[in-house]
């Protein structure tokens, strides 16, 4: 392990603006890659990212930014990739260099799309990273509220715990607290799983259905999240702590929460299409949601709520029929 290693956020977005806001409480420099030359230009000179967050406050001078995937991933030890899933594969593809001895961890909460596999077991499978040098960066957290600075909690998991105790001492700070895990298979199955339980709680609300539903729909979300995750990584964790229920629920319940705002749309009326233009970040529970339906049909999980998600926006089924149904199925 490095003993002072060089530390990069790869990504543009609101989680990316989070976590790089975080890291500059403790390092120098922070590597920051993002494709928007725009918004590179802007930070440099406003301090703040045009387009996600902007309410954060940065400091150009702790900031190396780059429009260069390349230039960043050699220069820097520790790789944070907070790229959405949907996205992933198409900035790996401009590598030219090797990520073989690099330590990847990662922020993105769902599944790549043309592999089919969590980010971790992706990199492991295609780019040869060894588990011990993969690590998942996890909520329950909300970009907004980082850069409001209230106080928030982080889980940081890797197979190498050392390395998680290390990037966690990066981020902790007055306004973040963090914890590390050894579930680095389950905490990132749990932040895309969450996904697709805030879009069923936002198809509910935009169905109408109350507070007293919503609580039941929950209820039955962690103890099917539980279920899902036993069969593709079987290993003792408490479903209850914060990196899964506590995730589960913020994303579930907040305003913040783009999948909830994604599913409320939905619920209201909206296409598929309609909703995503409507919305200016991505909504990862909608990719989630397919890979997820595909995973259980092979492990045989009971999974009613990601079903009906699925069902809603993939079979195109309408919302108020198959809530009708959900409804019944739940306890």
């Amino acid at each position: 392990m490095i003993s002072k290693p060089k530390i990069a956020v790869l990504g543009g977005g609101s989680w990316a603006t989070a976590i790089v806001k975080m890291l500059s409480e403790n390092l120098e420099i922070i590597g920051w890659y993002m494709r928007s030359t725009y918004a590179i230009e802007h930070i440099k000179r406003n301090k703040h990212n045009p387009n996600y967050l902007s309410s954060a406050e940065l400091h150009p001078e702790q900031l190396d930014l780059s429009e260069d995937i390349n230039t960043i991933v050699k220069t820097y030890d520790i790789l944070i990739f907070a790229i959405p899933s949907a996205f992933l594969k198409s900035e790996l593809d401009k590598l030219t260099i090797s990520l073989e001895d690099k330590i990847i961890f990662s922020a993105i909460k769902g599944i790549v799309p043309e592999s089919g596999l969590i980010v971790g077991e992706h990199f492991h499978d295609h780019y040869n990273i060894p588990f011990e040098n993969i690590g998942v960066l996890t909520g329950p957290c909300h970009a907004e509220e980082v850069a409001m600075e209230r106080l928030s909690y982080l889980t940081l998991a890797c197979q190498d715990e050392d390395k998680a105790k290390q990037l966690s001492n990066f981020i902790a700070g007055r306004y973040i607290k963090t914890k590390i895990s050894d579930d680095i298979i389950g905490t990132e199955y749990a932040a895309m799983l969450k996904n697709i339980y805030a879009i069923a709680a936002g198809i509910a609300h935009g169905l109408g259905y109350g507070d007293n539903f919503q609580s039941v729909l929950m209820s039955n979300a962690i103890r099917e999240m539980k279920r899902f995750i036993k069969k593709v990584h079987k290993m003792k964790r408490n479903i209850n702590n914060s990196a899964y229920l506590g995730d589960l629920l913020v994303t579930g319940y907040s305003v913040f929460s783009r999948n909830r705002m994604f599913g409320n749309m939905i619920g209201k009326g909206y296409t598929v299409k309609s909703a995503m233009l409507e919305m200016s970040m991505v909504a990862e529970g909608y990719y989630a949601s397919k890979s997820a339906y595909n995973i259980k049909k092979e492990n045989g999980a009971k999974t009613p709520i990601i079903d009906t998600v699925f069902n809603i926006l993939y079979d195109k089924k309408e919302a108020k029929d198959e809530f009708k149904k959900l409804t019944n199925r739940l306890d």
